[in-house]
C-alpha cells in the first residue's frame, strides 16, 4: 500500500472520528506505519519501559483528568517523554482539550494532537476498524459482489458475460449490492474475506445498452451495503456443448485469495437459463 500519512488520514476520515486538529499542521506530514492504538496511561505516570511509540495514542477521560492535576514542571516532564518517542499521532476523546503545554511540547516534536467528540470506547472501536482494514492484505479483483440471504456471493468472469445484470436481477429481487466491476477484497483474519467497493463507483453499475445506473437512487437505501464477506465465488462461463459439466455436486471447488480458500461454483451460461434463482439455490445451500 502507499504511504499513509497523518495528513491523509486527517482529511480522508475526520467526519468518521468527528475529529479537531488542535496543533500545528507540522505533525500532519508523520507517517502511521500499523494498524495497532494503545492509551498511555502507564507512560504518562513515568513508566515508559515497552511504550509502543509506533502506535496512533489515545487519551480518555481518567489520562486526561490526571494530565490537567500535575504541576507545570511535570506536565513538561511528561509531554517531552510522550513526544520525544516520535509516536504519529494522539486523539483526546470526549472533546476534551489537552493542556497548553502539552500542545506546545508537541509541537516541538511535530507531532499532530487531535480532539475527537465521541467517546472513548467508540473512539477507540472506530479506530481499530479502520486502521485494521487499511493496513489489513489486500488485492483489487473485477467482479460483482451481492449479499444474497446473508451470503456474499463475488461474480466473476469474461468481461460482457452478465455479471452486473445478475446482479441487478437479485437486487430488484430484494438482495443487496456491495460493488459492481471493481471489487477490494481485504483479509481481515486467518480465515475472513471481506469485499468492498472502490469510492468513486459508489454502488452504480455499467448495463450494456442502458449505460450506468445508480443502484442506491432506483431501489432505495435497502437495496446496498458498504462492504460484505465473500463466502463463495460464483464463477460464470459460456456454454459449451461439448464439455461435460458437474451435475451431481460430488466434486468441491475451491479458489484462493490472499491465502484464504474459498468454495467456487461454476456456472455455464446457455439461453433460457434462470442464473439469478440458481444464485439463490446457491446461497441457501452454502
Amino acid at each position: 500500500m502507499a504511504e499513509l500519512t497523518v495528513g491523509k488520514f486527517y482529511k480522508e476520515r475526520k467526519d468518521i472520528f468527528e475529529i479537531t486538529l488542535l496543533n500545528s499542521e507540522e505533525g500532519l506530514k508523520q507517517v502511521i506505519s500499523n494498524s495497532e492504538i494503545h492509551r498511555p496511561g502507564l507512560a504518562l505516570t513515568g513508566f515508559f519501559e515497552r511504550f509502543p511509540s509506533q502506535r496512533a495514542q489515545i487519551l480518555g477521560e481518567t489520562e486526561m483528568a490526571y494530565l490537567k492535576q500535575l504541576d507545570q514542571n511535570m506536565l513538561m516532564e511528561v509531554a517531552e517523554k510522550v513526544f520525544s518517542s516520535k509516536i504519529p499521532f494522539m486523539i483526546a476523546s470526549k472533546g476534551i482539550t489537552p493542556p497548553i503545554d502539552f500542545l506546545t511540547t508537541a509541537d516541538k516534536y511535530k507531532t499532530a494532537v487531535f480532539s475527537s467528540r465521541l467517546t472513548t470506547s467508540e473512539l477507540t472501536n472506530r479506530l481499530s476498524i479502520v486502521l485494521d482494514m487499511i493496513f489489513a492484505p489486500s488485492t483489487i479483483l473485477h467482479g460483482t459482489l451481492v449479499d444474497v440471504y446473508g451470503v456474499g456471493l463475488l461474480y466473476t468472469g469474461k468481461s460482457g458475460i452478465g455479471k452486473s445484470e445478475i446482479a441487478l436481477d437479485l437486487v430488484e429481487r430484494g438482495h443487496r449490492l456491495v460493488a459492481d466491476d471493481v471489487i477490494k477484497v481485504f483479509r481481515k483474519a486467518p480465515d475472513l474475506l471481506i469485499g468492498t467497493g472502490a469510492e468513486l463507483l459508489g454502488h452504480h453499475m455499467e448495463i450494456r445498452g442502458i449505460g450506468i445506473i445508480d443502484v442506491e437512487k432506483l431501489f432505495g437505501i435497502r437495496s446496498i451495503r458498504l462492504q460484505k464477506r465473500i463466502e463463495v465465488e460464483v464463477h460464470l462461463t459460456q456454454w459449451h456443448d461439448g464439455l461435460e459439466y458437474e451435475r451431481l455436486g460430488i466434486e468441491e471447488h475451491q479458489t484462493t485469495m490472499l491465502g484464504i480458500n474459498i468454495p467456487q461454483v461454476n456456472i455455464p451460461i446457455s439461453p433460457g437459463k434462470n442464473i439469478t434463482v440458481i444464485s439463490e439455490v446457491v446461497a441457501m445451500n452454502h
